[in-house]
Order: C-alpha cells, then structure tokens, then sequence
C-alpha cells in the first residue's frame, strides 16, 4: 500500500475522501500509542532517538497505536556482494517475465524420501519452489546451511549468521560473541533459495525520499523450540527491499507467500507489509502489489471488530476479502500469526487469504474468490521483494517479523498445511 495515493475511491457507489483530503479532515491527528508487548519475554526497546534526525514518518491517515520504539540505527549500506536494493524500472505488464539476472546460486536439494523436511521442501514438492526464502530465525530447507543474516556494527563490520545445523535454528550465539556491547543492525536478511533475492535496506521511495534504516538487531530476542534466536523488530522508518529481483511472480501469474510475525506488535500505520512489491519504490496502481500485511490501519479497508487482521495489500488497498469491512475476517488473537496471501494463475481473477496461529492448529480459509474489483483484474505485479515498508516505501509501521517466503504457483491446500505443521513444530516455546 501506497501513503501517497491521492485519487479518490468509490466503495457501494460512493466517493471515499483522498487520502489528503483525510489527513486535512482530521488535522494530522495525534497518534495515540498503546504497548503491545509480550508476557514471555523481556525485552526492552530504547526510545528512538533519531526519528527527526533520520527520517520522516507518512501515516496515510492511518493512526499509530504502538508504542514500541527502539535505537534502530540509520546505518550503511550492505557490503559489497549483497543484492542490489536500488529501484529499477516498472514493468507492469501482465505475464511479463522477470528481467533480472539472478545473481544466487543453485537452489538448496530437497530430498523427497527425507524424513524431515522445511516450508520450501514442501513448496517444491507441490511443484512451486521458493523465489524467495528468508528468516533471522531459522533455515526454511532441511539443507540448508548458508548464511540466513548478517549483523553489522558501527564500525562497518559485519558477520554473517548461519544454523547450527543444515536445516536448524540460528546460531545467535554468533551474534551475542561478534556484537558484545556494541550497538548492531541486521545489515541483510539472505535469501534461502538461491535466487539471490537477498534484502538490504529500502531505497528511498515515493512515500519516504531518504532510504530506510537497519533493524536493531538486539531488539528481539526470543526463544522457540528451546532456541534463542533474533527476529527483525520493525519501527516507523526500518525497512528492507529488494528491486532488482530474480524469478517472482510478475504481472498476473500466480504465487504463494506467507509470513511469521508477532501477534501483539503492530499497529495503525502504513505498511506493515511482506511479499511483492513495486520495483521502481513507488505508487504504481492497484494491482501492482501483492504482500502479506499484518496490523489495525482501516484507511483502505479492514476486516471485523478493531483488529488486528491479515490482509492482502494489492496497492491502493488493504482487503481482508473481496469487500471492506469483511466480515469473515476476525482479529488475530494468538501471541505468533501465520498469514498466508495467494493470487491464482493468469486469467482466473483469483486469490486468498489464510490465517493460523503459528504454534498450534491448522491454518483457516479468511477469504478464497474474486478479487476486489476491476482495478486488480488482471493484477500487474512487479516483483519486487519488500519487508516492513507499502509499496511506495510509505514507513509509519510497527511489527515483528520472523520467516517468509515467496513462491511462482498457487500452491495446493495440502502443501499450505504441511508447511503450517512445519511452522507450527518449529515455533513451540
């Protein structure tokens, strides 16, 4: 989603205020912050000293209501190596293939007779491999043993952080010896599945001029399966992306994405977004976007009661369904959230929405149909890959993230609840 967006959109034959005209409405209205911290943990966000220095927030009218802040740093650029998050051009063309060159490497092996087996296993299995794989937490293949981070110091040092083991929970320990007492930033999320769609921090866009800042890397402790490991904590102004990508899902083809984050760390701002974005950081239209996103923000659209909900952002749109407010879309309750966003194949006017607790059950079927309205008919997906920010680099988010990927098939329901299991294994406390 886009805070620039400054048409007008019409819902039940009515014009809905710009997006300006709101923000005139309503004076800029003081953001109203509420914690939402865990019980199980104890973590201590530091009151962000940089936000006049370092960046300017854009909250499309959507107001805040966490309070969570901490010493995120506005730091360099990722070494040299990594993948390039600079904006490229729109493609925008249904179908369109995917023009970069990847610059990954082979996709890690899945052995079908393996007894255990991680999301991207699964995916593959079903016939839709990961495009893009990444989490601070663990290795998305049973395989997989290369880097899944890398921290950094003030200094410009940095050290990459792998899994203990090929298919296993980071090493943090790595982290807690190389960053000591010094401050650090999650300098790069790697991408697990050879595309090279690595992140790096966000370019600066239409909604934010100034490229984003690097997550704290220290926020975030927490402990699953029995494993300390570091998530990436998002503020208003952190965010990661990566433009120039290799292999996604482009125009209206289909694909398959979800995201582990935190149940009680969110609120009202634009965007809390995971998934596919625009290449060239900006505004492109409806259609030109298709993330996860987790939150309370109802300027475009919302789901039942106050929130949280996940929910599509398609650009100039956040739908919970196929109509606001959707009914079928409750608040998310449970402390760890799987969301899980699906646009079908070409030409079927297609997609869904899925939503489990990322520790116990099975995931539910939120919304499976048309989409929105002809605005998102054919959709006209881009490819980027983005985390923490809308599509125009619009940064008044607030949220904890800890695995996604990214797939270039409608994945079957078998698959998503095998990789719903998997999750579900993995995120015990």
């Amino acid at each position: 989603m886009s805070a620039g967006a400054r048409f007008r959109q019409k819902k039940d034959g009515r014009e809905r205020p710009s997006i300006r005209e709101k923000k005139a409405a309503n004076n800029m209205e003081n953001t109203r912050a509420s914690d939402h911290t865990h019980s199980m943990r104890t973590v201590t966000y530091a009151l962000e000293i940089s936000l006049g220095l370092g960046f300017a927030i854009y909250c499309a009218s959507c107001s805040l209501t966490s309070a969570a802040t901490d010493a995120s740093a506005g730091a360099a650029n990722a070494s040299a190596g990594a993948a390039s998050g600079t904006a490229g051009a729109a493609s925008g063309t249904a179908g369109a293939p995917a023009t970069a060159v990847c610059m990954g490497g082979p996709a890690p092996v899945t052995d079908p007779a393996a007894p255990i087996k991680g999301p991207c296993d699964i995916y593959a299995l079903d016939g839709g491999p990961c495009v893009a794989a990444h989490s601070t937490v663990r290795a998305l293949y049973a395989s997989f043993a290369g880097p899944l981070y890398q921290v950094k110091k003030a200094d410009g040092t940095t050290k990459d952080i792998v899994p203990l083991a090929p298919g296993g929970f980071a090493n943090s320990a790595d982290q807690d010896t190389f960053c000591g007492v010094d401050s650090c930033t999650i300098s790069i999320i790697y991408d697990q599945s050879g595309k090279g769609n690595h992140l790096t921090k966000a370019p600066p866009g239409g909604a934010k001029p100034t490229p984003g800042n690097e997550a704290n890397a220290k926020a975030l402790p927490v402990t699953f399966s029995g494993h300390k490991v570091y998530g990436v904590h998002v503020v208003p102004g952190i965010g990661y992306r990566n433009n120039s990508p290799c292999g996604t899902a482009t125009g209206d083809n289909p694909e398959t994405e979800y995201a582990v984050v935190d149940g009680a760390v969110f609120n009202g701002g634009c965007c809390f977004d995971y998934g596919n974005m625009e290449t060239s950081s900006r505004d492109d239209g409806e259609g030109t976007m298709e993330a996860v996103y987790f939150g309370k923000c109802t300027i475009w659209g919302r789901g039942a009661g106050e929130g949280p909900w996940v929910m599509g952002d398609l650009e100039n749109g956040l739908w919970a369904g196929d109509s606001s407010p959707f009914a079928d879309a409750k608040p998310v309750t449970s402390k760890y959230v799987t969301g899980m966003v699906k646009g079908d194949a070409a030409g079927k006017n297609h997609w869904a929405i899925k939503v489990g607790d990322a520790q116990a059950g099975a995931l539910t079927v939120q919304f499976d149909g048309k989409r929105p309205s002809a605005r998102y008919n054919p959709m006209r997906k881009q490819g980027a890959v983005g985390l923490g920010t809308g599509g125009d680099n619009s940064n008044a988010a607030t949220g904890n993230f800890f695995e996604g990927l990214m797939t270039a098939a409608y994945s079957s329901d078998a698959a998503d609840n095998a990789v719903q299991a998997n999750i579900v294994a993995a995120y015990a406390q």
